[in-house]
């Protein structure tokens, strides 16, 4: 054991919760590694995980590119701005989406040589208990053996798999190969109408793709306020995105050039697709393959995710476990505040992540995002609340932009006010929900969000009209 090094802190796995934690750590004064296997391009570390190199950045980075075309052939005349032949170089738009893809990994890579963070390149796994902590095996181009008082584990997910369709990323995708085509599909179908369905579909139809989204569940988007997932289906089957739900799949067969699926709709009535290519979204599974769990007893619960208390640790003295990985929400915000929680942990602080107040978003056109709980969760609940909602169509900034779909609501307690959740589908929502998150962390109530100034013309104004409407005042609708 002496020849190993030796670290206070060892994280496995550099994604958002990974180093994060690692710098955090690092930031209280212990001594940090932090092991990430993903190789870019070159045969060189890529750190940031699946959110860096094959999710969050390189989805939002096309998601950009495509709304620019989009607005470019569709939105630009009524602005006085006339565009001639205009054409897509999709290479040109795959090679922004990695140059930014890129910068992003040797910006971890900067914080972590910056914070003094030990980086191994390479797959971590437990070898098994030592004397005052662990060993974690580093197997890569340059193999180590790391010793550590604590372990982080952090080690994300893999996208889920549709029994009998493996993917390939060529014909039947995941959100890997959905990011890498190298032409437009004429025919592209998706299964599954969550976050990556969605956000792809979205891109690849932008682009000139005939797309289907064919989901399983009878409702659409169920997590999502009823109210505000009726007006984004509503949109987005104007936009020309096929969704058709209650949908049991029952063959996917890849040919030489084609899939073909089989599946019955929610009449019963069966139906046979033909798509160029096939995207796959059916949620994701907890990485541990490979972990070396069973070296050193790590438990894992029925679902596979490593199991984990309140605090994020596992059944194991000074092992913790963080993001995709464990239980609760899969977004890389999430797995980033625990990886500060467990390294405050660490240190004897009180680190805390309220999952409460954990904002979602799905970056479509127009964007949806919320905070809290549903109208429906209310309901079930039964909990006294007031609504309030507020239209984009109303706010002069969303007229200025030429983008007025969507509102804002808000759902506040009936006899306190306390602000219980906010839904917003419309222009930056992502950007605009933050208000909320602030608000609900500091138990605000909708009158004291009515109450604020907000700057005009500005999207936000959208957001104080709607906590206006929960008393019925709202001035401008």
């Amino acid at each position: 054991m002496s020849s190993a090094k030796q670290f206070d802190v060892v994280v496995i796995g550099a994604g958002p919760g990974g180093y994060i934690a690692a710098i955090r750590a690092a930031q209280l004064g212990f001594s940090v590694a932090c092991i990430d296997e993903w190789v870019n391009a070159k045969g060189g570390p890529a750190p940031g995980g699946t959110c860096t190199n094959v999710g969050c950045i390189p989805s939002k980075a096309l998601l950009q590119s495509s709304e620019h075309f989009e607005h470019a052939g569709h939105a630009f005349a009524e602005h006085g701005i006339d565009v001639a032949g205009l054409s897509l170089n999709l290479g040109q738009m795959l090679k922004r989406k990695d140059g930014v893809v890129k910068q992003n990994n040797d910006g971890i890579l900067y914080l972590l040589k910056k914070n003094k963070v030990a980086f191994f390149h390479g797959r971590g796994s437990f070898g098994g208990a030592a004397e005052g902590g662990y060993t974690v095996n580093v197997a890569g181009a340059a193999a180590e053996t790391l010793q550590a008082r604590h372990v982080v584990v952090a080690t994300g997910s893999n996208a889920r798999a549709l029994p009998g369709a493996a993917f390939d990323e060529k014909l039947i995708l995941s959100n890997t190969g959905a990011l890498a085509l190298d032409a437009v599909p004429a025919r592209l179908g998706v299964i599954g109408a969550g976050v990556i369905g969605l956000e792809m579909g979205s891109v690849w139809r932008r682009l000139g793709a005939k797309v289907t989204v064919l989901e399983g569940l009878p409702t659409f988007l169920g997590a999502v306020d009823e109210q505000i997932a009726k007006e984004a289906h509503k949109l987005f089957t104007k936009q020309g995105l096929a969704v058709n739900l209650g949908v049991k799949i029952d063959t996917v067969s890849a040919g030489a050039n084609d899939v073909t699926v089989a599946y019955v709709d929610a009449k019963g009535e069966a139906h046979s697709a033909v798509f160029d290519k096939l995207i796959i979204s059916i949620g994701r599974v907890p990485n541990t393959t490979g972990l070396g769990a069973e070296a050193v007893g790590l438990k894992l619960d029925e679902r596979g995710f490593i199991a984990v208390d309140d605090d994020c640790k596992t059944n194991l003295p000074n092992v913790w476990a963080v993001g995709d990985v464990v239980r609760g929400p899969m977004l890389a915000h999430k797995a980033e505040e625990e990886g500060v929680a467990v390294a405050e942990r660490i240190a004897g602080q009180h680190g805390h992540t309220n999952f409460n107040t954990i904002p979602w978003v799905i970056y479509t056109s127009p964007e949806i995002a919320w905070v809290g709980q549903t109208e429906q969760q209310l309901k079930a609940a039964g909990v006294a609340y007031k609504a309030g909602t507020f239209p984009f169509l109303a706010n002069g900034r969303a007229r200025a932009l030429g983008d007025t779909s969507g509102m804002v609501k808000f759902l506040a307690d009936a006899t306190t006010d306390e602000i219980l959740g906010v839904h917003i589908v419309g222009p930056m929502a992502s950007e605009l929900i933050s208000e909320a998150v602030v608000a609900m962390e500091f138990k605000a109530s909708s009158e004291d969000i009515a109450r604020i100034c907000h700057a005009h013309p500005s999207l936000s104004e959208a957001t104080k009209e709607a906590a206006l409407a929960v008393d019925k005042r709202a001035l401008n609708f």
